[in-house]
């Protein structure tokens, strides 16, 4: 990546450069040897040559679209003059089979927690999770009983968190979006940050509570318990039950001690939300150096948002372990492409209003940058939606974009760290797990610093490289997973963002 004062090139082979701050119109682009015609906002392309209608606009060496008309050496490339044009991909499986080089680096320990079955927690709290809609007030009723003062005496337990959505009836009791809401729950359930769970209906659910703990095996769960509202005897009678219980399990969930684990143990969950054009320059590229450092450690990462890698996806076949793996993950691509128009909707739809706002024009760009997230390792699984992740090294796992329900497919699937990249400003917390945000740019991280743990704008400036900021990252990962609050941790931010993916009718 070149850098200049006041553009970036991001490739040689681009025809648009990115501005760094806002051009007048009429300014000189020295380096570019253009003229502005016009006010280009910062984090927005301009025109670095002609380009002739039809013809594709470059940005990361790769296509992000085609001119809706001929566009002036120049110009402001964005919504008004470029469309997707036709998505074409080589998908060269296994073509670019790089791996982080294992063993380089000296072995790396966090402080963690270690489980009587052998899971590792970052975190320790004791779960309320309901199973329906119709439990989630007694839920929410159960962890107040529980505010800081009731903690006092049990200094090592991180909180009591409830887990409540807006589904579990009106819905049918097979099919995907029934899948999607099971496993969720009992991702959640099994969830090693909980050294405790109590999980609570209402009765007549769809979502029965057995259907959940089926799914688990009882050695999982050395603190767990199971109530419906209707048998219990109502609403109070079941708050009271229930926090009886919940007090039962405190002393012994905090009779937990951290200590060395090994940096492979850790599943890290890659996010990006609110995103700008500077995610894919300085935030996502910097995670992806730091998983790059995990997978070397032998961690896991956990790639997805399938509708942000629309279009980029042929950059993960080139790095899959086998044409298995790259198929599959193609197949949920096109799974999406008949979603999308089954519901008169298209892929080109997900860039939000802020994501245009800050510089975005295309779901190909957008997705050029999101797959930085994921580093330069092998492409090792693709799992379904909160499907449990037993592979180590770079997977992907096939979730909506829409944040908390994308990080609630990882969660559940066993992600105990979260990374989520902004370039808008996103305030995303996520209990049981912990989530580092990484701002993209420096004035958005001074703007809302006390969301923010990392800023990432000094590599768009020239004052650090990725790598380093990559290794910078990586140490904090490991200073969060042993314990070290996030932001969102600290502003009381994740009570409210366990939503699954809903597939299907509501009756």
């Amino acid at each position: 990546m070149a850098t200049a004062s006041k553009t970036l090139r991001l490739h040689p082979l681009d025809n648009v450069v990115v501005a760094l701050v806002e051009l007048a119109e009429g300014e000189r682009l020295e380096r570019e040897g253009i003229v502005c015609r016009r006010r280009i906002p910062a984090g927005h392309k301009v025109a670095a040559a002609a380009i002739r209608a039809g013809e594709a606009v470059v940005k990361y060496g790769q296509p992000i679209g085609a001119a809706a008309g001929g566009i002036a050496a120049g110009d402001h490339v964005h919504t008004h003059n470029l469309g997707m044009g036709r998505v074409e991909r080589d998908y060269a499986v296994g073509a670019e089979a790089g791996s982080a080089a294992a063993g380089v680096d000296p072995p790396e320990f966090f402080q963690g927690i270690l489980r009587p079955d052998g899971r590792v927690a970052t975190r320790n709290y004791i779960g309320v999770i309901s199973t329906v809609n119709c439990s989630a007030s007694v839920a929410r009723m159960v962890a107040e009983e529980f505010r800081e003062e009731a903690l006092a005496a049990y200094p090592n337990v991180d909180g009591i968190v409830p887990i409540c959505h807006g589904l579990g009836c009106g819905m049918a009791g097979s099919g995907r979006g029934f899948e999607h809401l099971r496993d969720s729950l009992a991702g959640y359930r099994r969830h090693p940050n909980f050294a405790g769970v109590l999980l609570i209906g209402l009765g007549c659910e769809v979502m029965q509570t057995g259907a959940i703990a089926d799914l688990n095996s009882a050695a999982d769960f050395p603190m767990a318990a199971v109530m419906t509202i209707q048998e219990t005897g109502g609403t109070r009678r079941t708050v009271q039950e229930a926090a009886a219980r919940v007090r039962a399990m405190l002393p012994a969930a905090n009779a937990v001690r951290r200590e060395p684990m090994p940096a492979g143990r850790l599943i890290l969950g890659l996010e990006c939300g609110g995103s700008d054009a500077l995610s894919g320059i300085t935030a996502n590229p910097a995670l992806g150096a730091a998983v790059d450092r995990l997978v070397a450690q032998g961690g896991t990462a956990i790639l997805g948002e399938t509708p942000e890698i629309y279009g980029a996806e042929h950059l993960l076949t080139r790095r899959a372990v086998s044409r298995e793996v790259a198929d599959q993950l193609i197949g949920r691509i096109r799974w999406w492409e008949e979603y999308t128009a089954r519901l008169d909707g298209e892929m080109d739809n997900n860039p939000t209003p802020g994501n245009k706002a800050g510089g975005l024009t295309t779901i190909l760009e957008k997705s050029l940058g999101a797959v930085a997230k994921g580093g330069t390792t092998r492409l090792r699984a693709v799992y379904r939606y909160a499907a449990p992740v037993t592979e180590s090294g770079l997977v992907f796992m096939d979730t909506p974009g829409y944040d908390p329900v994308s990080i609630t497919g990882m969660v559940a699937g066993g992600a105990n760290l979260l990374c989520f990249t902004t370039g808008r400003g996103s305030v995303f917390g996520c209990r049981p797990v912990p989530s580092i945000k990484l701002a993209t740019n420096t004035p958005m991280y001074r703007r809302m610093a006390e969301d923010m743990d990392l800023d990432c704008g000094p590599i768009a400036a020239g004052e650090i490289s990725v790598d380093e900021l990559g290794r910078a990252l990586f140490r904090l990962i490991l200073d969060t997973a042993s314990g070290r609050r996030t932001k969102s941790e600290a502003l009381g931010i994740g009570n409210d963002e366990f939503v699954p993916w809903h597939i299907g009718a509501v009756m």
